[in-house]
C-alpha cells in the first residue's frame, strides 16, 4: 500500500471515529449530571433505607427496621393526614378559581394583559417573602385582615393559632400565591376550542353551563390533567408555608409529611429513617398521579 493510500485509509479511519465519537461527546455532559445528580442520590437514599446513619458516625445495617419504624409513627400518619387535608382543600379551590378567571380573562374585557400580569405576579415571588407577608396579614392582634374584621363589628378570628382554622389559611395563601400559574395554562387551554363549536352550541339554544359541560370541559382536559398532577405534587411538597407561618402547629395541626421528613433528617439526623420517609412517600405520589391519569383522562 502506498503512502498516499495509508494516508488516506488514516484520514477515513479518523473521520469515521470523529462522527461516532462527536455524540457520545455531546450528550456526555447530560449523562454525567444525571448519574451523579440523580441517579446515584436515588439508589444512594434507597441503600440508606435499610441503615441507620447520623452522618458523622458509620451506616449500621439495620434491615426493615426502619420500616417498621414508620407503620408505627403516629405523628408521621398524622402529617401525611394534614398533607392529604390540604391537597382536599387546595386543590379544588385552585381548579375552580383559576378556572373561573381564566374564562373571565378568555372573554373581552378591558385591560386583559394587565390582569394577567397582575394574577401570575405572585408566582415568581419568592415563597418565603410571600409566607410572610400572609403571615403579617393573618397575624391575630396585628394583622390587618383581623382589623378589617373588627372594624365593621366582626370578632377577631385565629388564623394561624387555631388547630381547626390553621390549615384551612394556609390552604388560602397557597391558592393565592399559585393560582397565576394554572390560570394561564386554563387559558391556552380555552383559547385552543375552536369557536364554531360554540356557534353551534348558540344555535341550538345550549345553556352557558351546558356549552361549558360538553365543550369547555371535554375540550381542555389535557389542560386539566396537567392543572390536577401539577397541583397534586405540589400540594404533596408543601413545606416552605407551614415551616414558616405555624412551625407546623398548633398541636402539629398544619405539621405536612415533607417538613416532617425534614426533620428527622436535619434537626434529629435520623437519616436513614428519613429515606425512608422519603422513598416511601414518592412512591404514595406516584400512585396518587397514577390513579388522577387513569380518571382524569378517561372522563369526557
Amino acid at each position: 500500500m502506498s503512502e498516499a493510500s495509508r494516508a488516506l485509509f488514516r484520514s477515513f479511519t479518523l473521520s469515521l471515529f470523529m462522527k461516532r465519537l462527536v455524540p457520545y461527546t455531546l450528550i456526555a455532559p447530560y449523562v454525567l449530571h444525571l448519574a451523579v445528580f440523580v441517579l446515584f442520590p436515588v439508589v444512594f437514599s434507597v441503600v440508606l433505607t435499610f441503615h441507620s446513619w447520623n452522618i458523622i458516625s458509620p451506616m449500621q445495617y439495620v434491615g426493615f427496621d426502619n420500616y417498621a419504624h414508620l407503620l408505627k409513627d403516629r405523628l408521621f400518619w398524622q402529617a401525611l393526614w394534614n398533607t392529604i387535608r390540604f391537597l382536599l382543600l387546595h386543590i379544588p379551590l385552585q381548579i375552580v378559581v383559576a378556572l373561573a378567571l381564566a374564562e373571565m380573562l378568555n372573554g373581552p374585557i378591558r385591560g386583559r394583559a394587565f390582569f394577567r400580569g397582575a394574577f401570575f405576579l405572585p408566582v415568581i415571588v419568592s415563597g418565603v417573602v410571600v409566607t410572610i407577608l400572609w403571615q403579617q396579614l393573618l397575624g391575630f392582634n396585628a394583622g390587618m385582615i383581623n382589623r378589617l374584621l373588627t372594624g365593621i363589628g366582626i370578632p377577631k378570628v385565629p388564623w394561624l393559632e387555631s388547630p381547626d382554622v390553621a390549615m384551612y389559611s394556609i390552604a388560602l395563601m397557597a391558592t393565592w400565591k399559585n393560582v397565576g400559574l394554572y390560570v394561564i395554562l386554563f387559558l391556552v387551554g380555552l383559547q385552543t376550542v375552536p369557536t364554531q363549536y360554540y356557534e353551534a352550541a348558540d344555535l341550538e339554544g345550549a345553556t352557558p353551563w351546558q356549552k361549558f359541560r360538553y365543550i369547555t370541559l371535554p375540550m381542555i382536559n389535557p389542560t386539566l390533567f396537567m392543572v390536577v398532577v401539577l397541583s397534586t405534587i405540589g400540594g404533596f411538597s408543601l413545606f416552605i408555608e407551614p415551616y414558616i407561618m405555624t412551625e407546623g402547629g398548633p398541636l402539629n395541626s398544619t405539621l405536612s409529611a415533607v417538613m416532617y421528613i425534614y426533620r428527622q433528617a436535619f434537626q434529629y439526623y435520623h437519616m436513614g429513617y428519613s429515606a425512608t420517609l422519603g422513598f416511601c412517600f414518592a412512591l404514595l405520589i406516584l400512585a396518587v398521579v397514577a390513579i388522577q391519569k387513569r380518571y382524569v383522562e378517561t372522563t369526557d
